[in-house]
């Protein structure tokens, strides 16, 4: 049975405790399922368990990074029959040593970095490469303790810079939480003669497509997806995109376009290919009406990328 991880990470007095403490006290989020929480890091604020909707939270400390190992983890799952594991990771620990160490059925679901917003700064320009291991494949970055005069712009440069693909929001003084709305460029060039859509890049394309298709049509791209085969489409057209995981694994989902071929194609049901196509606006049964139908100029047979789940992070 695959164990989901939330792992939270940042430096001493960054928020994590706090940022945990009110993710367990959701009924939302905490339904009951037994939950393993590890502490890495003892900061000033210590976790409430009475505050939690339900008494399923069973917290156990590691002091010493040498306990970071498939052992441990082993054995802490059997001893508390674990079916989901929160971690509050120590900011001085490097994550390789965390993420080489689960456990073959241990998934992480979730990585969030907290900051504070008075001393990233410091710690970018003091332990560079300490913020780099943190930032390098989180899904979203919290500052906590933002005030007017944050520096936003090289926040988010500093940010980008390591990951282009991370949320990135704001906590304020007064409690109200904004996110970061500096637009990036796009990772690829629109206005080439085949827009190349790298592996990495789908999940930020199609959105790209479903806030501004305009942008797109009668373009050629090239990317890698999987082939989706319906009886009712016939033999010269099928479904191609891939799946997409937003947020969480909870919320992954298909999410491609019809494909017409002026030829039969010989694919089978989630074969993945290497598609050249051009993009056309036109009415389609699927669509119950106009949408973006791609238009077949070459295909090519491919193994699966790296990560088959596109994401933006």
């Amino acid at each position: 049975m695959e164990i989901p991880i939330y792992l939270f990470t940042g430096f001493l007095e960054a928020g994590k405790t706090k940022f945990i403490q009110e993710t367990l006290e959701s009924e939302e989020f905490n339904s009951g399922e037994n939950t393993l929480l590890l502490v890495c890091e003892e900061g000033i604020c210590e976790f409430e368990k009475d505050r939690f909707k339900v008494d399923n939270v069973l917290i156990e400390y590691i002091d010493d990074p040498d306990d970071i190992n498939t052992d441990t983890f082993k054995r802490l799952e059997k001893k508390y029959n674990v079916q989901r594991v929160i971690i509050e990771y120590n900011g001085m620990w490097l994550l390789d040593d965390l993420y080489a160490s689960f456990p073959r059925e241990w998934s992480v679901y979730q990585e969030i970095f907290t900051a504070d917003a008075q001393t990233f700064e410091n710690y970018n320009q003091n332990m560079r490469s300490l913020v780099v291991d943190k930032l390098k494949s989180c899904e979203l970055v919290m500052f906590n303790r933002a005030a007017a005069e944050t520096n936003r712009e090289e926040f988010h440069k500093i940010i980008r810079s390591i990951n282009k693909r991370c949320t990135i929001a704001y906590e304020f003084t007064d409690g109200h939480v904004e996110e970061d709305n500096i637009e990036d460029p796009l990772p690829f060039d629109v206005n080439a003669d085949i827009i190349e859509i790298k592996d990495d890049d789908y999940a930020v394309w199609y959105r790209d497509l479903s806030e501004d298709t305009s942008k797109y049509i009668g373009k050629v791209l090239k990317f890698k997806g999987i082939v989706g085969r319906e009886r009712l489409l016939g033999d010269k057209a099928f479904v191609f995109g891939r799946h997409v995981m937003t947020c969480c694994a909870e919320d992954i989902s298909f999410q491609g376009l019809i494909c017409k071929s002026k030829e039969p194609v010989e694919l089978k049901n989630r074969d993945w290919i290497i598609l050249t196509a051009k993009l056309i606006i036109a009415e389609h049964k699927v669509y119950n009406g106009e949408g973006p139908i791609l238009i077949a100029k070459s295909i090519e047979k491919a193994e699966p990328p790296k990560q088959e789940v596109a994401t933006f992070y």
